[in-house]
């Protein structure tokens, strides 16, 4: 049996190391930034793919097996206009799902408080808060890192109503290796590709599917799920 102490000195270990990971990492950022007096944070790298963020923004994205209702640009939600896509599935027409997408806007934009708009954009009440887990599987010739792991998504998932009608829903920020709702973890990966003179380009990403009233969310995962799987996919292959 493991004894405390010993436990104790493996959790110290571990925080030793994190910290000096860190250490090299704003090292490896303020060494050279501070010998140059050109600091990332302040001159981030451009961002490369911003023509394909500003199309996807006024276009939105063609999904395989699903059909475009309607496309609404520049919806103002918050501080900021996103795109507005309402789809139904082909083989089932029956099941619609709405898809609200803001893409980054320049270099210095960053991830803050879009899904705090989203809530008082809907006015909705929401419960059953959980995460979401999907990996998304690329073909070989869609791939731009050959035999490199598939990327996995952590969303956030949850119930949420009004008055008139439930939703199940489903949000995360989209980079391009991933995704998550935290605006932190997008953070941590623009920083580390910033080293090498890149950007971690992202795209907030809100799925919306109407459910039966005190639904259970679980019948609404594996839509989401799919469609998720979908948008990230065609993200990391046409916007990316």
């Amino acid at each position: 049996m493991i004894s405390a102490r010993k436990l104790l000195r493996r959790y110290q270990f571990s925080k030793i190391i994190v910290i000096v990971f860190l250490l090299v990492l704003v090292g490896a950022v303020a060494i050279p930034g501070y010998a140059t007096g050109r600091w990332p944070w302040t001159n981030p790298p451009p961002v490369t793919n911003l023509k394909q963020l500003k199309t996807l923004g006024q276009n939105g994205l063609t999904l395989p097996g699903w059909e475009v209702i309607r496309v609404r640009n520049n919806v103002q939600i918050g501080g900021h206009r996103w795109l507005v896509q309402e789809i139904k599935e082909i083989q089932h027409p029956e099941t619609i799902a709405i898809l609200l997408m803001l893409p980054q806007n320049g270099p210095k934009d960053q991830p803050q408080v879009e899904w705090l708009d989203i809530d008082g954009f809907h006015r909705w009440q929401r419960d059953a808060d959980r995460p979401l887990r999907f990996t998304v599987e690329l073909a070989p010739e869609l791939a731009k890192i050959p035999n490199k792991p598939p990327p996995t998504v952590e969303a956030q998932f949850f119930r949420s109503w009004t008055p008139q009608q439930t939703f199940a829903v489903v949000q995360w920020y989209a980079w391009p290796n991933g995704g998550s709702p935290a605006p932190s973890r997008w953070f941590w990966e623009d920083s580390i590709a910033q080293l090498s003179n890149r950007r971690a380009s992202w795209v907030a990403v809100n799925i919306i599917v109407p459910i039966e009233p005190d639904a259970d969310i679980k019948i609404a995962e594996p839509i989401l799920e799919s469609i998720g799987e979908i948008v990230q996919a065609k993200l990391m292959t046409e916007i990316f």
